[in-house]
């Protein structure tokens, strides 16, 4: 297998050594199918968890890099979340209405709009300490294991980012 095939798709132990190269095309063998289906599953995964929250999960990203730094600018939440201003203004909408966040030109530059969070979005947090271990015992997977997956994807991430 050329380094270009091993980077696209991955080699199961049932297949012989020898496979035909057609096998490359093979769906179970896909990168990209297993890291789609793992995306959708464990957002969904999520849901019910923070469901009680009031927060979808693309709002629940958001609202983590706020309670990291209470207040930044629009443009970095979007660079820290890889979203663009089309998809991220809408959430940032919904949280304002639900009253946890507060958008305001910056004050050191009036282009730049700054987001920070009410006092019912910092008391939120509290209540969201609750996501993680739920989230981890519904995966059903140990620390260890969940670990390296994130290592492995923060590698992908910076791999498909240059």
């Amino acid at each position: 297998m050329t380094n270009v095939h091993a980077a696209a798709s991955v080699r199961s132990t049932s297949l012989p050594a020898d496979s035909a190269p057609d096998d490359l095309l093979r769906l179970d063998q896909q990168v990209c199918f297993a890291l789609s289906v793992a995306s959708r599953n464990v957002i969904a995964l999520y849901r019910p968890v923070l469901e009680p929250l009031g927060l979808t999960h693309p709002q629940y990203l958001v609202m983590l890099t706020l309670w990291e730094r209470d207040s930044t600018t629009v443009k970095r939440i979007g660079r820290l979340l890889s979203l663009d201003p089309a998809t991220l203004s809408p959430l940032l909408k919904r949280l304002e209405r639900a009253g946890l966040i507060r958008r305001d030109r910056h004050p050191a530059d009036e282009r730049a709009l700054a987001v920070t969070l009410t006092d019912e979005g910092r008391a939120l947090r509290e209540r969201a300490l609750q996501v993680p271990p739920q989230v981890i015992e519904r995966l059903g997977m140990d620390l260890d294991e969940l670990t390296s997956l994130h290592v492995a994807l923060t590698r992908v991430i910076a791999a498909t980012s240059s």
